[in-house]
């Protein structure tokens, strides 16, 4: 191996680092990471957070106007409070509603926050009353597959019928 293809390898192999590195300094940059966002922060309770998790987007009318920074339990209530990291530039009205939604039906959700008409603003370190929390799709889903009231309403009478009548005819014949 000669002198001239070492050199071109040892090239080769710095330019792939540099690529590398380069990268690195774009994904942190466009993600967020390692850079102080300037926001301010907000405080939801939340009944059910479901898989929830601090890093997820809040938005307004579908656009990302900040993050959920932490998630912690009330000991007292037992809800979950939710802090959201907003964008300076954002000013909720007092009266927002936050609710978490699902992105699709196989997961990952989202706070999405639908702006109130107060004329006071929610401030720094305020918090967001109206809420709601995450929906359990496949506990809807079970309750709509296997109804919980079937088995009362089959024993129910016909309308029209006497429950002595409908004993009558349901009970087996005796001779």
């Amino acid at each position: 191996m000669g002198l001239r293809e070492q050199w071109a390898e040892t090239l080769m192999g710095l330019l792939v680092l540099i690529l590398a590195a380069g990268f690195l300094v774009y994904s942190l940059s466009v993600g967020g990471v390692g850079r102080k966002s300037g926001g301010y922060e907000v405080t939801a309770k939340f009944g059910q957070v479901g898989s929830l998790a601090p890093g997820a987007a809040v938005s307004v009318a579908g656009v990302k106007v900040g993050t959920v920074s932490q998630i912690t339990l009330d000991p007292k209530t037992y809800l979950a409070v939710t802090k959201l990291n907003l964008n300076p530039d954002v000013k909720l009205p007092s009266d927002s509603t936050a609710k978490i939604t699902s992105d699709s039906l196989l997961g990952g959700v989202h706070v999405a926050i639908a702006p109130g008409g107060a004329t006071d603003d929610i401030k720094p370190g305020g918090e967001i009353d109206n809420t709601q929390g995450a929906v359990d799709l496949f506990g809807l889903i079970g309750s709509v597959i296997r109804p919980q009231g079937g088995a009362a309403e089959a024993a129910a009478p016909a309308a029209g019928e006497t429950p002595a009548a409908s004993a009558a005819a349901t009970a087996p014949d005796s001779y």
